[in-house]
């Protein structure tokens, strides 16, 4: 005789309601955010961490890479972990190990040893995310769960941008190793609240095999990807034999977890969620929109300290007002949910943020601080109109059980997107900089008139050479990163357009969800 479902598995999930759902969803988005903020907080540091450790600056990015690489390791193993272990004692067991590993990266005497902890903190970290959300989604009542996904945005958006701003801070303030250090009171704080908070909200176990191989390739697939996307531009991209050979590891690897997953009967990820058409399309087009969203929140603070004269701190400023608006109209966003279809709420967020990236190739040498921060404010408008959709398209229709598989996939594929865009972007920029300044150099001689015009004071002909050289790099780049943003916003209308191969989502509650469900595959 069959057993009845656990109270609180993955077949009964607990909906809370009143403080309890409040408590509980802060304790959550607080996790996620924690987990995100470590993405980025290091970035600015790097340089105090080398000089601190006694290495180069080069050697000191593999603090970055190595957290991402384990990060994005375990994401996708979401599902199985919760499978295999429970939802909540994973989810708690991640809060806590990465506040111990928080402690032990900012004692590490050396890079080695900080780069172990880093890769350990990176698997601790890597399970946050995609537990808090699926969390998110049995803890809130179904008429409920579009604010809570909106709370959940926008940690999700703001701790990126976030991390750099508290990363220069502390480290000018305090020192690098506390920037690991701030993470240990809060795992102190949630890990035993959570565990008490979210005990109800406990998944059955499942006692399944382990997938040794499907495990193996995909810590060989992303790992090698990871480490290529990362170091591709530091070592002349296909031009190294280094970086040819993770591509082709990353794409024989890719292939063969495909296979592999797909045929064996107690796969390690769950590819199988992908059968509905709305999580699918879900996916694509957040990998897509949320790339050029990334790329362009690295290129901005990249074009300003390197072109326009900005501090760290100040192009910082910059790149964090578009969480002023956000943080107002997510709120509004999560109450349309349910009553507009998230489609029309996708095209119009996607399409409002294309709109201000078209602004920005206007953008000129000349460009005040006001003239570069209203996009960015005008940004946050857009934000949430696509990026909470998107989430409740992508997760809406999968069952209960599904929820870890799904957002684990969810959050890697759109992590790795905007790996991918990054490193893209970067390139492009360098390159196509590289190739106006040339174009401009070779239109010009000793009779233009640019160069009689700085002749006449009494410059020497040396001194007038380095002006220009300074005038053309200058608007170089310039033109470099305007071309950047058109691209951008070519992509983001594609993305609007792709989401209407979405199905319709016009129904309320458990019902509607699996009535989604049916139509989505």
């Amino acid at each position: 005789m069959a057993r009845p479902p656990a109270r609180g598995s993955a077949a009964d999930p607990i909906p809370l309601r009143g403080p309890a759902l409040i408590w509980a969803l802060f304790l959550l988005s607080l996790a996620n955010f924690m987990a995100l903020l470590d993405m980025t907080i290091v970035n600015v540091s790097v340089p105090h961490i080398a000089g601190g450790l006694a290495v180069s600056p080069q050697q000191g990015t593999w603090v970055i890479t190595s957290y991402a690489v384990a990060e994005a390791i375990t994401v996708p193993l979401t599902g199985w972990l919760a499978q295999r272990f429970g939802t909540v004692k994973v989810f708690v067991t991640a809060i806590a190990s990465f506040g111990v590993f928080s402690f032990l990266c900012g004692l590490a005497p050396s890079l080695g040893v900080l780069v172990v902890f880093r890769v350990c903190q990176g698997l601790s970290g890597g399970p946050m995310m995609p537990m808090s959300q699926t969390l998110l989604m049995r803890i809130s009542p179904p008429e409920w769960r579009g604010q809570a996904m909106g709370i959940w945005v926008m940690t999700t958006v703001l701790a990126p941008l976030a991390g750099p701003l508290l990363g220069g801070t502390i480290t000018d303030h305090f020192g690098w190793p506390w920037i690991f250090f701030i993470n240990i009171p809060i795992a102190i704080f949630l890990a035993p609240m959570a565990a008490r908070g979210l005990a109800a909200q406990e998944t059955a176990v499942v006692k399944r095999p382990i997938d040794y191989v499907g495990l193996g390739i995909l810590i060989t697939w992303v790992g090698a990807l990871q480490i290529m996307l990362d170091k591709g531009k530091e070592l002349d991209w296909f031009g190294s034999p280094f970086i040819v050979g993770l591509a082709a590891v990353a794409v024989v690897g890719f292939l063969a977890f495909l296979i592999w997953e797909l045929t064996e009967d107690d796969p390690i990820v769950n590819l199988r969620v992908f059968r509905y058409r709305n999580f699918t399309v879900g996916v694509g087009t957040m990998c897509l929109s949320y790339a050029c969203f990334f790329s362009a929140g690295v290129l901005i603070p990249l074009w300003l300290q390197t072109n326009m004269g900005y501090t760290a701190t100040w192009a910082g400023y910059v790149s964090a007002m578009q969480g002023a608006m956000l943080v107002f109209v997510a709120p509004v966003v999560s109450r349309l949910i349910g009553k507009v279809d998230s489609r029309v709420l996708v095209t119009v967020g996607i399409t409002w943020v294309a709109g201000v990236m078209w602004m920005r190739t206007s953008f000129n040498t000349q460009a005040d601080f006001m003239h570069i921060l209203l996009p960015q404010f005008l940004q946050g408008f857009g934000m949430p109109f696509f990026f909470i959709p998107l989430n409740n398209i992508a997760l809406g229709a999968l069952r209960p059980d599904e929820y870890a598989a799904g957002s684990g996939l969810l959050n890697f594929a759109r992590t790795t997107a905007s790996a991918f865009a990054v490193s893209i972007t970067t390139t492009y920029w360098d390159n196509a900089a590289t190739a106006d300044r040339a174009a401009m150099v070779n239109s010009m001689n000793a009779t233009h008139p640019e160069m009689h015009q700085l002749t006449v004071p009494g410059l020497s002909m040396g001194e007038t050479a380095g002006m220009l050289s300074n005038l053309v790099q200058q608007q170089a780049v310039m033109l470099a990163t305007n071309h950047i943003f058109q691209v951008i916003t070519v992509a983001l209308l594609v993305s609007a357009a792709v989401i209407w191969i979405a199905p319709p989502p016009p129904w309320k509650g458990e019902r509607g969800a699996r009535r989604v469900a049916a139509i989505g595959h």
